[in-house]
């Protein structure tokens, strides 16, 4: 296994664990690794400092930190899939009803295309993208 540094589109900074290093491009050409921040699939490898093996069993703060964001993303997660109906495919076509008034107006989640969020941003039409976490670490 290889840990690797990767950076997205927008430069945002994650890691990730790899059986090698053919697997992580395999992966990234097929569009399989995204960033757990915004969600691109624009991922590359950043550069690495090689890790040397602390004695202390201590998190570094910044390790703490995502793991903290992770969690509250987790939890954000949780009250989405509870509270709000999903739509699948469908968000945009359905937010463009609820905002519309063609149908009534309730709390949706689903998936929309980055040209269809643009359209919707147009139409002034309100919603949020949210970095939607796997529900596994690997």
């Amino acid at each position: 296994m290889i840990l690797f540094n990767l950076k997205c589109a927008k430069n945002h900074e994650f890691e990730a664990w790899f059986r090698d290093g053919d697997t992580f491009d395999a992966q990234a050409a097929a569009k399989k690794i995204s960033c757990p921040l915004c969600g691109s699939r624009k991922v590359a490898k950043a550069p690495m400092a090689p890790r040397i093996a602390k004695r202390s069993g201590k998190k570094s703060e910044l390790a703490e930190k995502q793991a903290a964001i992770l969690q509250e993303l987790r939890e954000l997660r949780k009250k989405v899939e509870a509270n709000f109906d999903y739509v699948g495919d469908r968000f945009a076509e359905e937010a463009r009803r609820i905002h519309y008034g063609e149908v009534d107006a309730r709390g949706i989640y689903g998936e929309t295309s980055d040209e269809e969020a643009r359209a919707l941003n147009e139409e002034g039409i309100d919603f949020v993208r949210i970095p939607w976490l796997p529900r596994h670490d690997s």
